[in-house]
C-alpha cells in the first residue's frame, strides 16, 4: 500500500515537499524552503519526523526545492539524498549561500533585539549545518536504474529547468504488481539555451506534476530576447542603468547567454544594434551566480548541442568582452556611485535576500532607469508588490519611491507553460490515471486541471496542505484522514507559528511598555517641561498603540 501526503507548494509555489509511505519506508520528494507570505513556516516542526525518513529524492537544487535540507539533517535525518551529480555540485555553494543569509539575518535582527531588550534569535541553519548534510547526499547519474531497495527503483531524467533539473521516475513493487509513480520536478521550456528539453517520459499510473504557469502561456524567446535589448538600448539612452533581478542558477547564465549573442558578435558583422548595445558594460553582482556559473562549465556534457557546439569552436557562450563578475562588498557599493549607464543583474530573483536589494534600494526611485523582472514573483515577495504596481515599498528599512519603468518579460522563464505542460504529458504512451497539480496559485492550478482533463481525459486532483492520499493498484486513489488532523487543525504546525508570534508580539509590547513608563516618571520627575522628553513619550505611546492593533489583528485571523 502506498501513501502520498502533500506538505509543501500545495498553497503556492515554494516550500516543496511531499511524503510518500510504502511498506515500512517514508520517502520525501524535496524538503524546499518557503519564501514570501509563507516564510514563516520555515520555523515550523516538520509535520513528521526528521529521523524517520529513509530517502530523499531531490528533484532540482532551487532553493524552494532544497533549501531545508539541512534543517531537516538538523533534526535527525540520517537516510540517502539521491539527487543527480549538477544538483549536487550546485547544492555546495547553494545551500551554503542559504545559510550565509540564515545567518546574516539572524545576527541583524539581534543587534536590533539587544538595543531594544527583546528575545535574541537563532538562525535557521549554520553553514556548518550545511557542510553535515552534504555528506548524506549520493549524486546518479541522468538515465540510471537505481534500486534502492528489494521493492523501490529510481530514475532521474533531465527536466530542462535549471542545470541537473530531474524527472524522477519510481517503480514501486506493491504485493503482486508495480505502480509507477512520477514527479516532474520543475519542467522546463523546450528549445531554452544550454538546456536539453524535458525527457519524454513512455508510461506513469500516477503523476505529482508542478504547474507554476498552468493558466498562461509564454511569448517566444526570440521577442522576449528582442523586448530585452530595446529596453537596455531605451534605458541607456536616458541614462539610466538597467537593473535585473535574476535567480543566481539559471535565469543568470540564461541572460549571459543571449546577451552573448549580441556582445560576442564579430565587429564586421555587428549591425548598429549590437555596436550600441557593446558599448554598455554588464556586471553580474552576485557570488553565488559567480560560482554557479563556474558549476555550469563543470557541467557542461549535459548541454544542449547547440552550446556543445559553441564550445567546440572555442567559444564560451557564458563570457564576452564587457562582461564583468563582481566579487566584493566594496565592488558592489562602487556600482551605485557611478553615473554610466549599465545593466547589473543580481540576486536573489525575487528581491527578497541579497544584493539586489541594495541596487533596487539605490536605483527604484530613479525615473530614468529601469528593472526587468525576468522570472516567476510569489506572493508576498518584494518583486510581486514592485511587478503588482506598488508606489511605494519598504527597502533595508527605508520607504522607496518606485519611478523607474517596470518590466516583466516573460519569455525567459525556465517553467514550461500551460500548452508545454500538456504537451509533456502528451508524450506519455500510457497515460497516468490520476495527475496530482501541485506548485502553483489556486487559479494555475484550476485552470491547468481543466485543460488536462478536457484534452487528455485526465482526472487531476488539487492537494490542500498536509491531505494524504492512499493509492490502490494502477487506478484507485482515496483521500484519507492523517493522524490526529483534528488536532493539526487546533494546534497544528501552522497555528503554533502565528503562537509563537503572538507569544513574541506580547513580549515586546511588554518591553514598549516598561520603556514608556520609564520616561514618564522621568518626565514627571523633571522640574522644567522637556519637549524632547515629550516627543519620546508620545512616540512610544503611539508605537504601544501599533502595536496592540497588529496584535488584535493577528489574534483574529
Amino acid at each position: 500500500m502506498i501513501k502520498i501526503r502533500f506538505l509543501g507548494a500545495v498553497d503556492g509555489v515554494t516550500g516543496s515537499c511531499h511524503v510518500i509511505e510504502f511498506n515500512d519506508k517514508l520517502i520525501l520528494l524535496d524538503c524546499g524552503l518557503y519564501q514570501g507570505k509563507d516564510e514563516e513556516l520555515n520555523y515550523a516542526e516538520f509535520e513528521f519526523n526528521p529521523a524517520d525518513i529513509d530517502y530523499l529524492f531531490l528533484s532540482h537544487s532551487h532553493i524552494d526545492h532544497s533549501g531545508r535540507i539541512p534543517l531537516l539533517v538538523k533534526k535527525g535525518f540520517k537516510g540517502t539524498i539521491y539527487c543527480s551529480k549538477p544538483t549536487y555540485d550546485l547544492c555546495e555553494v547553494m545551500l551554503l549561500d542559504s545559510a550565509h543569509i540564515q545567518e546574516a539575518e539572524a545576527e541583524w535582527k539581534n543587534r536590533k533585539a539587544k538595543r531594544s531588550g527583546k528575545p535574541l534569535v537563532d538562525p535557521l541553519y549554520t553553514q556548518a549545518d550545511v557542510h553535515d548534510s552534504l555528506r548524506f547526499f549520493k549524486p546518479v547519474l541522468y538515465g540510471q536504474i537505481v534500486k534502492v531497495d528489494d521493492d523501490l527503483t529510481v530514475r532521474f531524467s533531465d527536466a530542462g529547468h535549471i542545470l541537473g533539473s530531474s524527472i524522477i521516475e519510481m517503480w514501486f513493487k506493491d504485493e503482486n504488481e508495480v505502480i509507477k509513480i512520477v514527479y516532474s520536478g520543475d519542467l522546463g521550456m523546450k528549445e531554452k539555451p544550454l538546456l536539453k528539453d524535458p525527457a519524454a517520459i513512455d508510461s506513469a499510473d500516477y503523476v505529482i506534476m508542478e504547474s507554476t504557469y498552468g493558466d498562461r502561456e509564454h511569448k517566444d524567446v526570440e521577442q522576449a530576447e528582442q523586448q530585452l535589448i530595446d529596453i537596455i538600448l531605451k534605458t541607456a539612452e536616458r541614462g539610466g542603468s538597467v537593473i535585473i533581478p535574476s535567480f543566481a542558477v539559471g535565469r543568470t547564465q540564461e541572460i549571459i547567454y543571449h546577451l552573448n549573442k549580441y556582445y560576442d558578435k564579430k565587429l564586421s558583422e555587428a549591425g548598429e544594434r549590437e555596436n550600441r548595445l557593446r558599448k554598455i558594460p554588464v556586471y553580474v553582482d552576485s557570488p553565488l551566480a559567480i560560482k554557479a556559473t563556474e558549476v555550469f562549465a563543470r557541467n557542461a556534457h549535459v548541454f544542449d548541442e547547440e552550446a556543445r557546439d559553441y564550445l567546440m569552436k572555442g567559444d564560451n557562450p557564458l563570457y564576452f568582452e564587457n562582461l564583468h563578475f563582481i566579487q566584493s562588498v566594496e565592488e558592489s557599493k562602487m556600482l551605485n556611485f557611478s553615473n554610466e549607464p549599465k545593466i547589473i543583474i543580481s540576486s536573489s530573483g525575487m528581491c527578497e535576500a541579497g544584493r539586489i536589494k541594495h541596487h533596487l534600494k539605490h536605483n527604484l526611485w530613479k525615473k530614468e532607469c529601469s528593472v526587468v523582472f525576468v522570472g516567476y514573483q510569489a506572493e508576498g515577495t518584494l518583486g510581486r508588490r514592485i511587478l503588482d504596481g506598488a508606489k511605494e515599498v519598504k527597502i533595508l528599512g527605508e520607504d522607496i519611491r518606485v519611478n523607474a519603468e517596470i518590466y516583466d518579460v516573460e519569455g525567459f522563464s525556465s517553467h514550461a507553460d500551460k500548452k508545454g505542460l500538456i504537451n509533456w504529458l502528451k508524450n506519455f504512451s500510457e497515460k497516468p490515471k490520476k495527475v496530482f497539480l501541485v506548485h502553483g496559485e489556486s487559479e494555475a492550478k484550476e485552470g491547468l486541471a481543466k485543460e488536462i482533463n478536457d484534452i487528455l481525459g485526465i482526472e487531476c486532483l488539487i492537494p490542500a496542505y498536509n491531505t494524504a492520499y492512499e493509492v490502490r493498484g494502477k487506478a484507485e486513489v482515496k483521500e484519507i484522514d492523517v493522524a490526529g488532523r483534528e488536532e493539526l487543525e487546533v494546534s497544528g504546525q501552522v497555528e503554533r507559528v502565528y503562537i509563537e508570534k503572538l507569544k513574541n508580539e506580547i513580549v515586546n509590547i511588554k518591553h514598549l511598555i516598561e520603556n514608556a513608563l520609564k520616561l514618564i516618571e522621568e518626565y514627571l520627575n523633571s522640574d522644567n517641561v522637556d519637549m524632547e522628553k515629550y516627543r519620546k513619550i508620545n512616540n512610544s505611546l503611539l508605537e504601544i498603540e501599533s502595536k496592540v492593533m497588529d496584535l488584535t489583528i493577528l489574534s483574529g485571523r
